[in-house]
């Protein structure tokens, strides 16, 4: 079901790609779709700059014409899905641990399009664990500070590193993701503000004041949100 919605929202998402266009491409299973349908689309002058490895291959083997920040600075749109969409199109991205390279696409857009289905939208940001990115040096110590941030917002669990079957997931960039499950976030712009603080985070997931738009797909069509 949620992934016809999240086809729903990405085919969407597509028509809004004019020729020409300077575009992000976010990652993730909804993103996937989008860069499916974008390709599909076979737009002119397109340049298409991925927010990580798995979209850049996608993308490449779809056709699609691929950029990067250094040679494209900005961008006119970026398209992108998030793992909570709250209040005011509020964020939490991440799930896919790529929020770095995310940030930094959505910042150098003119214009962020998030696309997600309709089990992604919610009253309060902080069910889905929130993804915290930090150098692998002294890891521990910082996961330590990221406890003692989350208690001064009465959050209570302390943040666990990220592990797979290889053992401990690193991102493109080779950081490593430590993910709070805060159960809700009161003041979500105060606790990005402390995260960035603490020396040895990177960033972090809350993707506030980011998105211009939102496509949700539903059982009955999409559904668009704005702030």
């Amino acid at each position: 079901m949620s992934d016809s919605q999240k086809r729903l929202a990405g085919e969407a998402a597509a028509l809004r790609v004019e020729a020409g266009m300077k575009v992000g491409l976010g990652t993730g299973s909804t993103a996937a779709w989008f860069v499916k349908a974008l390709a599909a689309r076979n737009l002119p002058d397109l340049r298409c700059v991925p927010t990580s490895d798995a979209t850049a291959d996608l993308a490449r083997e779809l056709g699609l014409t691929l950029s990067t920040l250094e040679d494209t600075p900005r961008l006119d749109l970026t398209v992108d899905g998030a793992d909570e969409v709250g209040p005011g199109l509020a964020l939490i991205k991440g799930g896919g641990a790529a929020l770095l390279r995310e940030k930094l696409v959505w910042e150098a857009s003119d214009r962020c399009l998030v696309i997600a289905d309709a089990a992604k939208v919610v009253k309060t940001l902080g069910t889905f664990p929130l993804p915290i990115e930090v150098v692998a040096f002294g890891h521990k110590t910082t996961g330590n500070r990221i406890a003692d941030v989350l208690a001064d917002h009465d959050i209570a669990m302390p943040a666990r590193v990220r592990t797979a079957e290889r053992g401990l997931v690193r991102t493109d960039g080779g950081n490593l993701i430590y993910d709070a499950r805060c159960g809700a976030i009161t003041d979500p712009s105060r606790l990005a503000d402390d995260l960035k603080l603490i020396t040895g985070v990177v960033e972090h997931g809350l993707f506030l004041d980011l998105a211009d738009e939102a496509i949700i797909g539903t059982d009955d069509g999409i559904e668009v949100l704005v702030p």
